[in-house]
């Protein structure tokens, strides 16, 4: 067995998930052919460092995030911080021969995710974003099914994600509302898991046509040394512009021709995170509600007219990476096993030299989806998607 030692910047809650991923990844996929050794994290602070260390289990704590990338002993580096950091951390980590993994979306800005790329193309190391929804078993086997022509030639999709953590006025002024640090709001923070969905189960989207609003035009300045979401509240604080979008919606065109809808926001009462994906094709249907991700609902075309609808599949070990989880169905699985899955996935593609999806170029592409659906938004019109060739690593528009 191989051990691989994992160098993580940044404590917060993609921190402690991560975390949590490495601790379970033996326990889920053995016997395992390499080890993740949570050596070194990295925080703003040595007190944050410490502390960080002390709840997700690393051997050793760090303020300064270069001697992780500079550290000889350390084989991946794993960014967890906000998107402004991501580019200058994953290139130097590159650049010192380390694999990466790096949380959605790639970078802040357009230029760094496609710098990002460059980087990783001249690198031998792996690289991987961390859109881990596409690990959810339902998911992979509604991948499955349209591989398998169960649902015939694709139609359309349509994708929401939805959230209410920030509908209220009253809540913070996280990192994720300021332009300067995520680059975007809901396109890039959540639409940008749909888009990567899309592209998984679909293909290529080629055309967007957008609409993007900010509902909440200030909020309160946040006082917290960490990121504040969900029910936190800050009445009476002073205030400060908020420059990013609260809600996405866009129509697509793929590559392929299929067609479809995305939608996501954060202002939406009632809906915690409610991604959903409806696919049709000339042969059947499928429905995926993360909500209940244990579940997969699917119609077939094949099925006789006194009994056509939807039927409810409930993953287990029959399913994709089942083995691995749960001996029952529906015995639940949440979240932190789509981190474990994501995880296992990196490592084995590192103990194989093969490569793990989605990488560098996957994330580009989301990017190039991201940016296009912008300035969509901005012109009223019907915008091309640039298409990365891999092969070359150039952008065609």
């Amino acid at each position: 067995m191989r051990e691989i030692a994992v160098g993580l910047i940044g404590g917060g809650f993609m921190g402690k998930a991560h975390s949590l991923a490495y601790s379970g990844v033996p326990m889920f996929f053995w016997p395992t052919e390499v080890l993740p050794v949570k050596q070194t994290i990295a925080e703003a602070t040595p007190e944050l460092a410490e502390d960080a260390a002390t709840r997700f289990g690393f051997a050793g704590w760090t303020s300064d995030w270069r001697s992780i990338v500079e550290d000889p002993s350390i084989d991946v580096v794993d960014i967890a911080t906000p998107n402004n950091l991501h580019p200058e951390m994953a290139i130097a980590a590159l650049a010192a021969g380390k694999h990466v993994i790096c949380e959605k979306p790639m970078a802040n800005t357009l230029e760094g995710a496609a710098a990002m790329y460059a980087a990783a193309r001249e690198s031998d190391a792996v690289s991987m974003v961390a859109f881990n929804y596409r690990r959810t078993p339902a998911v992979a086997l509604a991948k499955r099914y349209i591989e398998e022509g169960a649902i015939g030639t694709v139609l359309n999709l349509r994708g929401t994600y939805l959230q209410d953590w920030s509908a209220d006025p009253a809540s913070p002024l996280s990192w994720r509302f300021r332009k300067s640090v995520a680059g975007s709001g809901a396109v890039g923070d959540i639409l940008s898991h749909v888009i990567d969905l899309a592209h998984y189960l679909v293909g290529s989207i080629s055309d967007v046509t957008s609409l993007t609003n900010t509902y909440i035009p200030e909020r309160p300045v946040q006082t917290a040394g960490s990121d504040s979401l969900g029910n936190t509240r800050a009445e009476g604080a002073e205030t400060a512009a908020v420059d990013v979008d609260d809600e996405v919606l866009t129509l697509v065109k793929f590559a392929g021709g299929a067609v479809g809808s995305l939608e996501a926001t954060r202002n939406a009462w009632g809906r915690n995170n409610f991604i959903t994906l409806e696919i049709h094709g000339t042969e059947g249907s499928i429905y995926f509600n993360y909500e209940n991700r244990d579940e997969l609902q699917v119609c077939f075309r094949s099925d006789e007219g006194d009994r056509r609808g939807f039927r409810t599949v409930y993953t287990g070990p029959n399913h994709p990476n089942g083995e691995a989880l749960w001996p029952i169905p529906a015995l639940g699985i949440g979240y932190g096993e789509t981190k474990i899955i994501e995880a296992h996935d990196f490592f084995a593609a590192i103990a194989s030299g093969s490569e793990v999806r989605p990488d560098f170029g996957d994330g580009y592409q989301v990017a190039l989806v991201e940016d296009a659906i912008i300035r969509s938004a901005e012109s009223g019109k019907w915008t091309s998607v640039p298409q990365l060739d891999r092969a070359s690593g150039t952008v065609s528009s």
